[in-house]
């Protein structure tokens, strides 16, 4: 029996979800804009969740050196061998991630994404976790898309969405490197 990912947030059913546009788009994420025509001031302002897709005739080639900015003197770069033990073939879904409200309400999907288009910009910031997508030579073509969510919801969707990955593909997105879990 398939569930939508929605109605796992709210029961421990199993469910299935494919991971594609299409089924995103069925479980209420919208945007689906290239990286490089995104106007950040159309995205919503609200705690969310946000996904990075690539597009069906999308090769992975990879660059020796990360366009991200350093965190804390790091450099955000990986061996090519490292990249390539990360990609899963046949996913489209390359990352997720949450953009919580924040300690004073003033965060949220627009704020998280503009950190992270200004990270693939060379711009340090603190969006470490997402940090292989800008070592993908095309990551400008990449598609991002959001789903607002109650602030209270976003810490278990996430989980939820990245368990629902490993289920579907057996690992967790290319530039997932840690899996969520639910914050009780």
């Amino acid at each position: 029996m398939r569930r939508s990912l929605g109605r796992a947030l709210r029961g421990p059913a199993q469910w299935t979800m494919l991971f594609t546009k299409k089924s995103l788009t069925a479980d209420g994420f919208t945007g689906f804009r290239p990286i490089d025509e995104l106007d950040p001031m159309r995205i919503p302002q609200g705690p969310g969740i946000f996904a990075i897709l690539r597009a069906a005739d999308f090769e992975p080639a990879f660059l020796s050196k990360s366009t991200a900015g350093t965190f804390k003197k790091k450099d955000p770069s990986l061996k090519r061998e490292a990249l390539e033990s990360e990609w899963v073939p046949d996913a489209s879904v390359l990352y997720i991630g949450k953009a919580s409200a924040g300690s004073q309400g003033n965060r949220g999907l627009r704020k998280q994404i503009q950190e992270f288009l200004d990270y693939g910009r060379g711009r340090p910031t603190v969006v470490w976790d997402a940090r292989l997508i800008w070592q993908l030579r095309d990551a400008l073509d990449l598609i991002i898309a959001w789903k607002e969510l109650p602030a209270s919801e976003v810490n278990s969707a996430e989980a939820a969405y990245h368990a629902g990955f490993v289920d579907a593909h057996g690992r967790l997105p290319f530039a997932n490197l840690v899996q969520a879990r639910s914050k009780k």
